[in-house]
């Protein structure tokens, strides 16, 4: 007799305020593949990936399950595991190409796990993979920063710097580099989160940040992390960017005027933290040394959770309103739900 699991899907994309834009159903408990892990999952969080799949990705009816922040305990392993057994809470995001993890039981591929932070609880630690794994391959992968080298100086500009990805750029470079953190928001509580979180600086991104930046970073800025508004912006960068500086964009637009960035040798880089799960690349086991690594500086007090509201259960009701938050485009920090 197959189990069953309780689970939340979609089976049309539809406006986040209709019932049937998420509804609760019924799944057939997954069979963990040979590297794959069987985990229990304890807790979820939200990131604009899972509404901007919703909404433009249709499972001509049949039912897919979103969500790519996880916390859980491991069931039962593939026959080929060798990271984890069974007992081991974990957390992880995933990978894009499989089903997502609002449902009681999921499946994961080893290599893209760590162990739970043990100072955090489930939900606490749900919010931290996906946006540690971008954060951290941004800034150490593609500007080219060192991890651990406080002698390494100069000016990061952190845009949307109270948001989910860019609270966790500003944690890691504040605590293993040597950088002065700009981070932009636009209003009081979220440029509050962004000191919290450890911006030395904080520019409105509502109002011109030339003048902004020109007084805060007199010096020019070096590098920058660009979470939105990359497209809109590219034209400052060019403008406030010392020669040879280095962009790392994580945000959704067609084109940009890449030819301003010549005269001053900036480069420009995508991050995308499904690439290696996405391309199978010989180096996924990268993201579990990376969230080994987040683990450890969280239980050393050095980094801190981003999680800042609990929806409660997870189910379809509550994960309409996580979606609703996310598409307002206001949520600080991260939005979690935990338990069934």
């Amino acid at each position: 007799m197959t189990r069953t699991m309780p689970a939340v899907a979609y089976r049309a994309s539809l406006p986040i305020d209709d019932p049937q834009s998420l509804v609760d159903i019924e799944l057939p408990v997954p069979e963990p593949g040979p590297r794959d892990l069987l985990v229990q999952v304890e807790a979820v969080a939200l990131n604009p990936v899972d509404y901007k799949i919703r909404q433009n990705a249709d499972p001509a009816g049949e039912p897919r399950v979103l969500g790519w922040d996880a916390a859980g305990t491991v069931v039962a392993v593939g026959s080929e595991v060798e990271l984890f057994t069974a007992g081991d809470a974990v957390y992880y995001a995933g990978a894009l190409d499989r089903p997502g993890a609002n449902s009681r039981y999921h499946v994961v591929d080893e290599r893209l796990a760590g162990r739970k932070p043990a100072s955090l609880s489930f939900a606490e630690a749900a919010a931290l993979p996906l946006t540690s794994l971008t954060a951290w391959e941004g800034l150490f992968e593609r500007l080219g920063l060192r991890s651990g080298a406080p002698e390494q100086t100069g000016t990061l500009l952190v845009t949307a710097a109270a948001g989910g990805v860019g609270s966790m750029v500003t944690q890691l470079a504040r605590a293993l580099t040597g950088l002065t953190v700009i981070g932009t928001a636009s209003r009081p509580e979220t440029a509050a989160f962004a000191r919290t979180m450890g911006a030395d600086h904080v520019v409105d991104h509502s109002e011109p940040l030339v003048p902004q930046l020109a007084e805060v970073a007199p010096h020019g800025v070096d590098f920058v992390f660009g979470t939105t508004a990359t497209d809109r912006n590219l034209p400052v960068y060019a403008e406030v960017l010392n020669p040879f500086g280095r962009i790392v964009a994580i945000d959704d637009f067609d084109s940009v005027p890449i030819g301003l960035l010549k005269a001053k040798s900036i480069s420009f880089h995508w991050e995308f933290m499904f690439t290696r799960s996405m391309f199978r690349t010989a180096d996924q086991n990268v993201q579990h040394g990376i969230l080994t690594q987040v683990a450890r500086l969280v239980d050393a007090g050095t980094i801190t959770t981003t999680a800042t509201k609990d929806l409660g259960p997870i189910n379809a009701a509550n994960l309409r309103e996580a979606h609703r938050l996310q598409e307002s485009g206001t949520v600080i920090g991260k939005t979690t739900l935990a338990g069934f």
